[in-house]
């Protein structure tokens, strides 16, 4: 029996916890900083990879839906694949949505949400609220599962009353 506390990185944030900052580039080399975002709702969507099943069709829905959550604040994907894949990727998919690459694995590690057996992200669903702090988290247990939608739609209606 051990008693080692689970790792910080594969340990999800806590809500009403500060929000780990951070600046990514997207898909078209542009930093995207959770700073920028003071004042307003950040919705983050990690998932595993570009170019997989169950990512392609979810991304796809956010990129259709995009008014459905940017409704509501400011909405990016986060993933651990390079600058280029995500360009590559939107382009072909046509996807509106900011796709940020965390390739060294820190936004990921920082928020809890490393699957090391994959030395990927979970897939997850985070909302920043308005103050800087975590106001929702979701990881979905099966990884190759798709999210809830209509679970962060409700909560996004519920937190901006």
């Amino acid at each position: 029996m051990t008693t080692e506390a689970p790792a910080k990185e594969t340990t999800p944030v806590a809500v009403g916890t500060q929000a780990p900052g951070f600046a990514l580039k997207d898909q078209n080399e542009k930093e995207f900083k959770l700073s920028d975002n003071a004042g307003k709702n950040t919705i983050l969507f990690f998932y595993p990879l570009d170019w997989s099943p169950t990512c392609h069709k979810e991304n796809v829905c956010f990129s259709q839906d995009l008014s459905r959550f940017g409704t509501y604040g400011e909405v990016a994907a986060i993933s651990i694949d390079s600058v280029y894949s995500h360009k590559a990727w939107a382009e072909k998919l046509g996807l509106k949505h900011r796709l940020l690459s965390d390739m060294h694995r820190t936004v990921c590690k920082a928020y809890g949400l490393y699957f090391p057996a994959a030395n990927i992200s979970q897939r997850a669903t985070v909302i920043v609220g308005k103050d800087g702090k975590i106001a929702f988290v979701k990881v979905n247990e099966d990884i190759g599962a798709e999210r809830d939608y209509s679970e962060v739609e409700s909560f996004l209606k519920s937190l901006n009353g």
